[in-house]
């Protein structure tokens, strides 16, 4: 059962490489008294997510924020030394945070988890995006298998 709009996200960590090395990034930080744009996404450096999905979203940040939005991340199931390179290549600077959800806990805890091993990917992320308004999820929108419609940052700037 996925999260619904209304329900406060899960209290779990994920990871984000920085600087000063891996750090961990508790979702009642990340969360907690800002509205945060957050999608996600079967993996880094896959065709969708490069060519559309992130770039989209690096494309829009100041739209998004102009809108009221503090902070935008991008989750995978990924570790923080993958989400870190390909924040580098796709050029995010400080627009996206990247986020390593690497257990999929984040990723089962919201119930929006997929398995990718049919592709030789194991558990990975549904694509969706989420507005959430200090930790309470008020938007929610998920894809459908194959899909890239509600989950880009052109739906989601339309619908805030």
């Amino acid at each position: 059962m996925s999260i619904k709009v209304g329900e406060t996200i899960p209290a779990v960590s994920l990871k984000t490489k920085t600087a000063e090395g891996i750090q961990e990034v508790k979702t009642s930080e990340l969360f907690g008294g800002k509205t945060v744009v957050l999608f996600a996404l079967p993996g880094a450096f896959t065709p969708t997510c490069s060519a559309k999905h992130l770039p989209g979203y690096v494309s829009k940040a100041a739209d998004l924020k102009g809108k009221g939005v503090d902070a935008i991340a991008c989750l995978s199931v990924n570790d923080a030394f993958v989400m870190d390179a390909w924040g580098k290549d796709q050029k995010v600077g400080d627009n996206v945070m990247m986020l390593a959800d690497g257990n999929a806990e984040f990723t089962k805890a919201v119930g929006l988890d997929m398995d990718g091993s049919g592709y030789g990917m194991g558990t990975r992320s549904k694509r969706y995006a989420m507005v959430v308004k200090d930790g309470v999820v008020k938007d929610l929108y998920v894809e459908e298998p194959g899909q890239f419609e509600v989950s880009s940052a052109d739906y989601v700037l339309g619908k805030l």
